[in-house]
């Protein structure tokens, strides 16, 4: 039976917003997560015993469902639907008005004013809108430009010189090729949603005018196509700003700072449930409902608030305040930087939970403990540091629930409270409790509890405070906040270093244990340090969150309004040579702005890819005469053409290009241009454009439902042209009620291609064959003229569609393929290179390197670079699921598996950055350990990047592994000895001092002399070898050191514990993926 737990004392608070210190009562839990109320679900019928209740059931039913309908017709995506809707049906009256279809002229198309209201829709903020049209505009520009040359050529080669086919080839090569190409890359490289439906209108405008009219078929130029297609460009541009700005009208500016308050409370609510669970010892509290929910909010609000600042840029800098808009992003950068601290903080706190677990799971005896006469070095003591905690007493080994003891004192009594604050003092008795690493915890929480409890409070309640409003209204921020953390902080240091300073007093009291049980001690006192110091590291970037904040404010009552970014040529940079640069320090994975960067990692990096190319003509010997001279440099030249014309995007324009001109050239050939056009094969080469995709994956799941959307619009038509028999009114009416289902799928579901594609499919019929019947210039009598046959333009439409989507799977298949699988694989690869050659820099020794300021081992910007490449290989795991191979399904799952690894193990590396980034000057007694124990920490350091590259390699060429890879933990548990060997040397010496003189400890932990770092002949060590440099080491013989200077260190061991465990995962999976060999495995065939 566990002793009964003390409840956590009340410690005193700072209030945010008066700086007043309180010791009211409090809570850090959240119980508005814990989900919705019974009244707000649906019954069910079967619930009534008799007709009364089952009624009731039904009028309660219907009340829930209609309260659910008029809560979504309020909604974003509900205003949303009712919107495009409505530009829709007044887009639709270019077809079905009269004075409206008269203004657009006698050619047919004028449908297409329809497809750029789906295209464009007015669904979007104001900021999104401006880049819109801006992006419409920019695309039927180009597609008349594009036209407009191909019938100059069609003209001056065809007409004037009488050279038809060359004409046509020109045509199809420069115009079809060249012109449709620039647009896949374009799309390719830009990849934006808005550029990727630009590049669609400006395909439909140069497929239109190249490959269905007649005058570059006949060489004859005209310019009514352009002005019409100008026409439809102007009047479905302003149907849809016009809706969007009068109905409902939404701004970025405004949903950025709404998204900004949203996330600055569920971080603040995420804070309180870590520390919550920290302080209780309850894993089940990070996988509880309220935990899930608020993680999940903060995640959505991260990636609406990204979205929202991209388009307020647009309103801010039409309005002349970029500097706002600076501040802004400045603020949002400072939230990111939040959650990855608070990531770093949920990190340390499974470090604790982790420990707690090994610990229940071990044996009930404490005599299966190392004895001290142990060697450390010893595979027996190799788990010393984590399979060792096995070894506790028979106690109960989980930290129970500890409660929050109610506060009963009045305000007025605070000051005498807070005399009574203090923890009791620590007795002889208190060490002799500790049999366990879980006392350990207990002792902390015990000491620091209700102070971590204190600051986890005050920040909370700044975070849930947050000072946004409406744009252009002052930022409300309350002054005294910043001297309220600041005292909080002030509290929580003192309360941090007398609970670590106990901690280690009651370790050294406890020195009669073996090594075993002392190290598991030390290893928990240092997941508590650890936890705390990353509590404060998290304080700190609050510091910095209140001083954007209070920019951010000074920008909004300055309200200077410029537009500098017209200055365009001011922003245009020439490109810099760049420096050689150390091996080590090389950046694989290159940060780029988020505008230019492309969801398809590049994989393999140029700089290997041109050491490849050039390690041939490096190792041979360099001729003396000029034909060698003249070989080496046109090689050389040659070789870096082709890797231009061999980068993925140079490849993805060539593609298309190819496959567009292989298709349009049937629009060409004399013998199949009435084929061509009987089957509308336009729409057919349209589909190839939209299905073509970078990836075979994207392109399979876009053909999909290109085809599926296809469908379901064609027979739509055939629906409301039976009902409607051809009438306008009716046609128009029952098209509006397509497309809100349409951008129902559109907007309120995410499915955006999809929904598209039906109201496409039914454009191009529906309002195409009504527009039949009020005698455009067209050649339509195989359809039915101005009695169209309804059939016959639904079943072209499907074929050519279908046929342009086997096509586009065809040509991405053959033409350069490009694989998800092979893509995602190579990514990862190239991942792991990058974060064991990060690793390998030594994140301990840089600050022996640069010991006059803090600095952290990884470089500005790289962990974001890593982030958002491993954000881009779910992207790529998500293609390449919808792959179909011979070789079978693509391991969905377990790469599910890996890349949740991976996350966890770029967890490890911030944190680690986190504690080398805020730690500051080096004590004398944390020198001596870092050079004590500097060869240890290199070999692991290279230990985890070998780890790293040979996973890499698995990944990359698909081989099993071998029961030989090195193990990070053995390296680890030799540095883990070595410091208990450190701590062993120093302890006679001690031990002596004790004697001669009594030990006063003035407020400070016990100290030690340091051992000298001595050679085998008994001579101090002149230099060690740490990190692949030679490091001199200074005489250690008088140096103090004292037990926090261990934390370091400890800090250390835990983080790499954690990367072990990782890379141990991802191992398993990929075992389970690719084998394992052993040796007897036959190779050789």
């Amino acid at each position: 039976m566990p002793p009964r737990r003390q409840k956590l004392r009340n410690g005193t608070w700072i209030i945010p917003g008066t700086g007043e210190r309180t010791r009211r009562q409090f809570t850090l839990r959240y119980p508005h997560l814990d989900g919705p109320g019974d009244d707000d679900r649906m019954r069910s019928l079967a619930e009534g015993g008799t007709v009364k209740e089952k009624a009731r059931n039904v009028l309660h039913n219907t009340r829930v469902a209609a309260c659910n309908v008029w809560s979504w017709l309020k909604s974003p995506n509900g205003r949303g639907t009712i919107k495009c809707s409505i530009a829709y049906l007044l887009a639709s009256m270019g077809t079905f008005w009269e004075p409206a279809a008269r203004f657009l002229g006698p050619m047919d198309g004028k449908h297409i004013v329809a497809t750029i209201s789906v295209y464009f829709h007015p669904a979007r903020s104001a900021g999104s809108q401006i880049e819109a049209v801006a992006i419409a505009v920019v695309a039927v520009c180009y597609a008349m430009f594009i036209g407009t040359l191909s019938m100059a050529t069609s003209v001056l080669f065809g007409s004037v010189l009488d050279m038809v086919e060359l004409s046509y080839a020109l045509v199809l090569i420069i115009f079809i090729g060249g012109g449709l190409g620039f647009v896949g890359w374009v799309k390719q490289k830009l990849n934006n949603p808005l550029v990727s439906v630009g590049a669609s209108i400006a395909s439909i405008g140069i497929i239109t005018i190249v490959t269905k009219e007649n005058s570059v078929h006949t060489g004859v130029f005209t310019n009514q196509k352009i002005i019409q297609s100008l026409k439809i460009l102007l009047m479905a541009t302003t149907i849809s700003t016009l809706v969007n700005l009068l109905i409902w009208p939404v701004s970025a500016r405004l949903a950025l700072r709404k998204s900004m308050r949203n996330a600055s409370t569920s971080l603040g609510e995420m804070l309180s449930m870590i520390a919550s669970g920290f302080l209780s010892g309850a894993e089940e509290d990070f996988s509880s409902c309220a935990f899930t929910k608020a993680s999940s909010t903060y995640t959505s609000n991260l990636s609406q608030m990204n979205k929202n600042a991209r388009e307020s840029k647009y309103e801010y800098y039409f309005l002349g305040q970029e500097r706002i808009y600076r501040q802004d992003k400045a603020v949002v950068k400072s939230m990111e930087n939040l959650a990855q601290s608070l990531g770093g903080l949920r990190s340390a706190a499974n470090t604790q939970f982790e420990l707690l677990k090994e610990v229940s799971l071990g044996p009930l005896s404490a005599h299966s403990a190392v004895s001290p006469s142990t060697n450390v070095f010893s595979p027996i003591f190799g788990r010393s540091l984590s399979a060792t905690l096995k070894s506790g007493s028979n106690r109960v080994s989980t930290l129970g629930a500890i409660d929050e003891a109610p506060d009963e004192r009045s305000d007025r009594e605070d000051e005498q409270a807070a005399a009574q604050e203090g923890p009791p003092p620590l007795s002889a008795s208190t060490s002799s409790l500790l049999r366990t690493p879980s006392d350990i915890f207990e002792l902390f929480i015990a000491r620091l509890g209700p102070s971590m409890k204190s600051l986890v409070h005050t920040m909370a309640e700044m975070l849930k405070e947050p000072p946004f409003g409406v744009p252009g209204s002052p930022i409300n921020i309350n002054d005294q906040f910043k001297q309220s953390l600041a005292d909080a902080i002030s509290l929580y240091n003192q309360a941090r270093g007398n609970a670590l300073e106990e901690i280690y007093k009651t370790i050294e009291l406890g020195r009669t244990r073996s090594e075993s049980v002392q190290a598991d001690f030390e290893e928990v006192a240092a997941a508590c340090g650890h936890f705390s110091f990353s509590l404060l590291s998290f304080a700190d970037e609050i510091q910095i969150y209140l001083d954007t904040l209070d920019d951010l404010r000074d920008a909004t009552e300055q309200n200077r309004r410029t537009w500098k970014w017209l200055l365009f040529w001011k922003h245009i940079k020439l490109p810099s040579k760049a420096k050689a640069e150390d091996p080590e320090q090389l950046s694989l994975l290159k940060p780029v702005k988020r505008l230019r960067q492309s969801k398809l990692p590049q994989g393999i990096p140029d700089t290997i890819k041109n050491r490849r190319g050039t390690v041939g003509w490096d190792t041979a010997p360099q001729g003396e005469g000029i034909w060698d001279h003249f070989v080496r440099a046109t090689s050389r030249n040659l070789l870096k053409f082709f890797r231009f014309l061999a980068r993925d995007d140079i490849r993805f324009g060539l593609k298309v290009g190819i496959g567009a001109t292989l298709y349009a050239m049937f629009a060409f050939i004399p013998q199949t241009r009435p084929i061509y056009a009987h089957w509308r094969g336009e729409w057919g080469l349209l589909s190839f454009m939209i299905v073509c995709s970078m990836t075979v994956g994207a392109s399979n799941a876009t053909g999909l439902a290109r085809f599926t959307g296809t469908i379901m619009g064609a027979a739509f038509v055939l629906v409301n042209w039976w009902i409607s028999n051809g009438n306008a009114v009716a046609l128009a009416f029952l098209g509006w009620a397509v497309s809100f289902g349409a951008f129902y799928i559109m907007v309120d579901r995410g499915n955006a291609p999809f929904g598209r594609f039906i109201l496409l499919s039914y454009n191009v019929s529906s309002l195409y064959a009504y527009s039949l019947t009020q005698q455009v210039d067209d050649d339509d009598d195989d359809e039915g003229g101005i009695h169209p046959i309804i059939g016959s333009i639904a079943y072209h439409r499907v074929v050519a569609v279908s046929v342009g989507i086997i096509w586009g799977l065809i040509i991405c298949r053959l033409i350069f393929p490009m694989p998800a699988r092979q893509k995602f694989k190579e990514g990862l690869a190239v991942l792991y290179l990058q974060m064991g050659l990060i690793w390998k820099r030594g994140p301990l020794a840089i600050l022996l390197r640069n010991d006059t300021a803090a600095t952290s081992y990884m470089k500005m910007g790289e962990q974001a670079a890593m982030q958002r490449y491993a954000t881009h290989l779910q992207t790529l795991r998500v293609a390449a699921n919808n792959e179909y191979e011979l070789r079978g399904p693509f391991p969905f799952e377990a790469y599910g598996r890996i890349m949740a690894s991976t996350q966890r193990a770029l967890d490890a590396f911030h944190a680690m950055s986190l504690v080398t980034q805020k730690h500051g000057r080096l004590s004398p007694g944390e020198k001596a350990l870092l050079y004590y124990t500097a060869e240890e920490r290199a070999q692991l350091c290279a230990r985890i990047c070998h780890v790293f590259q040979v996973l890499a390699s698995s990944v990359m060429l698909e081989y099993p592994l071998t029961d030989a890879i090195p193990s990070v933990m053995v390296v680890r548990d030799k540095l883990l000895g070595k410091i208990f060997r450190f701590r062993k040397e120093h302890l006679g010496n001690h031990d002596h001092d004790r004697k001669t003189e009594e030990v006063d400890d003035g407020g400070k932990g016990p100290s030690i002399t340091a051992p000298s770092a001595t050679n085998g002949n008994g001579g101090i060590r002149v230099s060690i070898d740490w990190d692949g440099g030679k490091a001199k080491v200074p005489k250690m013989e008088d140096v103090t050191v004292e037990e926090p200077d261990y934390a370091l260190l400890y800090a250390y061991a835990l983080v790499t514990g954690q990367l072990a465990k990782e890379l141990k995962v991802i191992e398993k999976e990929i075992e389970n993926l690719y084998g394992r060999l052993d040796e007897d495995a036959m190779l050789l065939q």
